[in-house]
């Protein structure tokens, strides 16, 4: 009997290596990358695969996403309206009273320095929290 995707248990990391490799583009490099820096930020994320397929790097709670889109990759932090942006890296969903994204297109630079300070500010957000 043939076992089923949910069959196998696809750790979320399967999952969106998957992904990055079916994109076979442009997108799937920038997801790589993306996932490497929140990866060199916080060596304690956790990787999940949520909503149907979107990757989530989590440390206390939900720190960002990683969508993919035609045109962009969607860097979705959960408490992103909460976070200071001293490089002006928000440039997506910036009137919700939570959320806050960074769409990435084709060609674009990373400010590396920047997101890995973002990031390691959303995982000390998530921890202030838990504190309470």
């Amino acid at each position: 009997m043939k076992k089923s995707r949910a069959q196998k248990a696809e750790s979320p990391s399967q999952l969106i290596d998957a992904r990055i490799n079916e994109l076979g583009d442009w997108r799937g490099e920038m997801l790589r990358r993306l996932r490497a820096l929140v990866k060199e930020a916080d060596p304690e994320v956790v990787e999940e695969w949520k909503w149907r397929g979107v990757p989530v790097w989590a440390h206390d709670g939900i720190l960002c996403t990683g969508e993919t889109y035609i045109n962009a990759v969607k860097m979705t932090f959960a408490q992103g309206a909460a976070l200071d942006d001293p490089a002006h890296l928000f440039n997506s969903s910036l009137d919700g009273n939570t959320r806050r994204a960074i769409d990435f297109h084709e060609g674009e630079k990373i400010d590396e320095k920047a997101l890995k300070a973002l990031i390691r500010a959303a995982v000390a957000l998530n921890k202030s929290k838990t504190r309470s």
